[in-house]
């Protein structure tokens, strides 16, 4: 009799274990279900940090001419009246633009931080 009920015991342990390891709700299913939950918060993070940079770019654009200057010259290519323009064949405007804005920032971080990250110093 006691020989029965030790192996029902060792059966019902062994059929709990399997459902705590593999079974709806189990560990396998919680590792998922947090490797699923780090794969959204980085994606989270970086979205947030886009958000930051973009909302620093529209505080700048609200606040000073600066910024809408500096957007007229790159995307659109405007000049002042006052200045001339010089068009170089094969360089690349955009790319010294956005070194001369780095040089000019780095002693502002609110403007550094609506700057792209490969420019930001």
């Amino acid at each position: 009799m006691l020989k029965w009920v030790c192996i029902a015991l060792v059966v019902l342990i062994g059929l709990l274990q399997y459902h705590l390891w593999f079974g709806e709700g189990g560990v396998r299913e919680l590792n998922h279900i947090r490797h699923r939950a780090d794969v959204l918060e980085e994606k989270n993070d970086r979205l947030q940090a886009r958000n930051d940079r973009l909302a620093a770019e529209v505080i700048d654009l609200k606040k000073g001419l600066d910024a809408i200057e500096e957007r007229a010259r790159s995307d659109l290519g405007m000049v002042r009246r006052d200045e001339q323009f010089f068009w170089v064949p094969g360089v690349t405007a955009e790319r010294s633009i956005l070194e001369q804005s780095a040089t000019t920032l780095q002693g502002d971080p609110e403007k550094a931080a609506a700057m792209p990250e490969e420019v930001a110093p």
